[in-house]
């Protein structure tokens, strides 16, 4: 039985261990939420079931409580403060918040953390495919790759956009960001993590082009990437239902993290 420990109680977060419940040779061993947080996540994750992951605001990583599998699903800040830790400490993570690695000291820390414990850190394709396939492109050779991000006007609330647009008043597609991958993780965080993780794959987050549109008339996250290099060229559009209780984030990304998880503990991974 592996035992997985779960940074963050958000929605990503509580789909991931209602999606893992059921799984055979594997259990959510304990959940990490910062300290003012732990009596609504002990809630929303079944108070007084034996069956419920612990809630802690610290990862354990004692002997009787240390995971086989650190999964990051709470932002950018989880992962310097547990990832780096755990790593060091040799325990394997799977991280969703890419965005954050933009900040070339975050990516340096991670890879210094999972060197010195002897481990790995795997990045999850997330709500975009095709990942595989751009990562090999760029052995022979990668020209360009453009990411455009297109979202309903909802989903960019909390962000930049809705300092210098009334997203609720919009009317046709409006983009809202123009330019490089690194400044999008930048400035929209939580909205480009997708544009982080084509740039991480392909050829960077200096020379991959993001743009990212709110469009009122979608009611889906849509991922278009387009790439070229001595492979040929690579056009692939996804359009993602989001979850019901995160617009900003799709359900694909959810799955993205079981397949991961799956891979983790499964003998055949795929």
């Amino acid at each position: 039985m592996k035992a997985i420990a779960v940074i963050g109680a958000g929605a990503i977060g509580r789909a991931l261990i209602d999606l893992l419940r059921d799984d055979c040779g594997l259990r959510v061993s304990q959940v990490v939420v910062p300290a003012r947080s732990m009596a609504k996540a002990t809630a929303a994750l079944g108070q007084g079931d034996e069956s419920a992951p612990r809630v802690v605001c610290a990862l354990d990583v004692s002997d009787g409580g240390r995971p086989n599998l650190v999964v990051e699903c709470a932002g950018h800040s989880a992962l310097t403060e547990h990832v780096v830790p755990a790593l060091a400490a040799g325990i394997p993570a799977v991280v969703t918040s890419i965005g954050a690695l933009h900040d070339g000291e975050v990516l340096a820390a991670l890879e210094a953390a999972a060197c010195a414990g002897q481990t790995r850190v795997e990045l999850i394709s997330g709500a975009v495919g095709g990942i595989d396939a751009l990562a090999a492109a760029r052995i022979g050779g990668l020209e360009e790759v453009v990411y455009t991000g297109r979202k309903p006007p909802e989903a960019w609330e909390g962000t930049p956009a809705a300092e210098s647009w009334d997203l609720a008043r919009l009317r046709e597609p409006t983009v809202i960001f123009e330019g490089s991958a690194r400044e999008a993780a930048r400035r929209f965080p939580r909205n480009a993590n997708v544009a982080a993780t084509v740039s991480l794959a392909g050829i960077g987050l200096d020379r991959t082009r993001a743009r990212l549109i709110a469009d009122p008339g979608v009611s889906r996250n849509v991922h278009q990437v387009e790439a070229r290099g001595a492979f040929g060229r690579l056009d692939l559009t996804i359009e993602n239902f989001a979850l019901p209780d995160n617009p900003k984030t799709s359900a694909l990304t959810v799955y993205s993290i079981v397949r991961a998880v799956r891979n983790f503990t499964g003998a055949l991974a795929l």
